[in-house]
């Protein structure tokens, strides 16, 4: 084990250590609450909920440290540089008018700069109309209501240091599109319905597949919307399974050879969260199919997948709930991802195809929780493609909410 693994093993074992010493009560609000699985938004962000009048605040941050193989899969020099990140530092700032009217909002400052490298963003803005607990109208900036990390994201509420790449590169989160709809419970049961604006095609890509076609509300081209709709079931205690999904036209006017492109592009996912006793258990399968890809691939000079697919299943153990312990959390866990934004391409284009975003990806570590909503998590990466090209990874990272 080289210097810098022994050096990131000694901080982590430091921050376990401290955290054991100085842990607290548990705050029972970090669980999963009630204005979670209602509003379909993490423990912070969901706040403004839970107040009767007035201001809410909330936040979270994370900070990353990566180091790399010095080799690809083949035995080549994999030239990848160790880096340390400030990934993000969010506010949550909300507002209730009343019982009915509320407004609710995340702000979010990435890579710790607003240089060459990073920004501030508005990840969500809207107003909510509460008019009973089955139908509610939720309009502005949404999150696109897919999958289990878009929505939840906040550091404490997932295992590992990164979010899972099926998550990032199939389902593209953060997603977020302007337009408004429906959303609400109703016995067992939560759902939300939108229409919003669409993806923009001349932003896919080959390795990335539809994630550099969001348009985050900033100047977004509207010529095509989209609707967009999930449904799950939350009437076990510890359990959520669903299904969501994401269809519009993505051309957005644009043409290729004098033929204007229409770029359907649907999403579809099956998802599950299961925590019983000290096991927590996730699982998601996600698709993705573009139409028009050749012309897409003319429009943007690079090979897009008309399917794209991902699966992953994550497991793990708190180890600390039957010791003295109790009050915080050790889960060692484990993380196996398939996904290819090239699983189909056009016939005149398959020659192209390198096998390169065919990918496998096995993620184990741990992740500590001294108190609910402060997390230091370590762990390694062991990612292969079909091309030979996978680098592997160690990181570790602290993320907080509050």
């Amino acid at each position: 084990m080289g210097g810098w693994r022994l050096a990131a093993a000694g901080l982590f074992v430091g921050l376990l250590l401290g955290g054991i010493a100085v842990a607290e009560e548990p705050d029972e609000t970090q669980a999963r609450s009630e204005e979670e699985n209602e509003t379909g938004l993490g423990p912070s962000a969901a706040k403004v909920y839970a107040v009767d009048h007035g201001v809410s605040l909330g936040g979270y941050g994370e900070w990353l440290y990566q180091s790399f193989d010095s080799s690809l899969d083949d035995g080549a020099a994999s030239g990848a540089i160790d880096s340390a990140d400030y990934l993000r530092l969010v506010l949550y700032a909300g507002y209730k008018y009343n019982e009915r009217v509320l407004f609710n909002s995340e702000i979010e400052y990435e890579h710790a700069t607003t240089g060459e490298e990073g920004e501030v963003s508005v990840e969500f803005a809207y107003i909510d109309f509460l008019l009973r607990p089955a139908i509610n109208v939720r309009t502005g900036l949404v999150l696109v209501p897919v999958g289990l990390i878009n929505e939840i994201h906040e550091p404490p509420t997932f295992l590992g240091a990164r979010r899972p790449l099926v998550e990032r590169l199939i389902l593209p989160a953060t997603w977020r599109e302007l337009g408004g709809g429906v959303w609400g419970n109703a016995g067992p049961f939560s759902y939300r319905g939108y229409l919003t604006t669409s993806l923009d095609a001349s932003g896919f890509s080959a390795d990335e597949g539809i994630r550099g076609g969001r348009q985050e509300g900033s100047e977004a081209a509207a010529e095509d919307l989209a609707v967009s709709g999930r449904l799950d079931f939350t009437g076990v205690p510890g359990l959520l399974v669903g299904v969501s999904f994401f269809t519009g036209d993505t051309g957005q006017a644009q043409a290729v050879g004098g033929v204007e492109v229409e770029g359907a592009t649907t999403t579809l996912d099956a998802h599950l969260d299961w925590r019983w006793r000290a096991l927590q258990v996730r699982a998601l399968a996600a698709r993705v199919d573009v139409d028009d890809a050749e012309s897409i691939s003319t429009l943007v000079g690079e090979t897009i997948g008309e399917r794209m697919d991902g699966y992953y299943v994550e497991a793990g153990y708190d180890v600390f709930s039957h010791t003295r312990w109790n009050r915080q959390q050790l889960i060692p866990f484990a993380r196996w991802e398939s996904f290819d934004t090239q699983a189909e391409v056009p016939d005149a284009l398959a020659a192209t195809v390198t096998g390169e975003n065919d990918r496998e990806l096995i993620t184990y570590g741990l992740t500590y929780l001294p108190i609910p909503q402060v997390a230091v998590k370590a762990d390694f990466q062991d990612l292969d493609n079909e091309a030979g090209t996978g680098v592997d990874q160690f990181n570790l990272a602290v993320g907080f909410a509050f």
